[in-house]
């Protein structure tokens, strides 16, 4: 009777362990899901900021070399979310690609454009250069939002593959470690 009640604690304590081992490796997966999501919505913001920047560009409520300059910044953009390509990617998108410096150049470009006294004036003017403007400052906030959301879940992913019982049980896989999205967001004027 001894010996069966050690069979039955330890069958107790593996299923236990069984299913703790299964929950964290259903969480940590529906995190990179998470990832993986936030960095898709992160990308689609992006597009539309310098889709948005290009429009404003194009308006004619820019000057012409200033208009140039931030037309070269969104094309830039985009082309570089465009040559974004998968096959090597083994966390299937859950990375910024490097893209980094380019959407930090057209934010910068995008202060230098638009400094308060020009906001007014297309403002004033209230032709499509106003519409396009509010546009730019729209996706430029639900960047902000995004990169915001795309980096906590990060973290997350982080902060549970940090632990000792996915380490040792290499709960990951062979996932590389998904990595915060860092680049100047900020709005204009702001």
């Amino acid at each position: 009777m001894e010996t069966l009640s050690w069979i039955a604690l330890t069958l107790c304590v593996l299923l236990l362990l069984a299913w703790y081992l299964s929950y964290s490796a259903a969480r940590l997966d529906r995190l990179h899901a998470k990832v993986e999501g936030a960095l898709s919505a992160l990308d689609a913001h992006v597009v539309r900021r310098a889709e948005a920047s290009l429009e404003l560009a194009n308006s004619g409520a820019l000057d012409p070399a200033t208009g140039f300059l931030l037309a070269a910044a969104a094309s830039e953009s985009l082309e570089r979310v465009n040559e974004r390509t998968f096959e090597a990617d083994l966390l299937e998108g859950q990375h910024f690609a490097g893209r980094e410096s380019v959407e930090s150049e057209l934010t910068e470009i995008l202060h230098a454009a638009l400094p308060p006294e020009v906001t007014r004036d297309i403002e004033a003017q209230g032709d499509p250069g106003a519409a396009a403007l509010e546009r730019v400052r729209e996706a430029g906030l639900r960047v902000q939002l995004a990169r915001r959301f795309h980096n906590d879940a990060v973290k997350d992913v982080q902060r549970v593959r940090a632990k000792r019982v996915v380490r040792l049980f290499r709960l990951a896989g062979h996932a590389d470690l998904p990595q915060t999205v860092e680049f100047d967001d900020t709005l204009p004027g702001a």
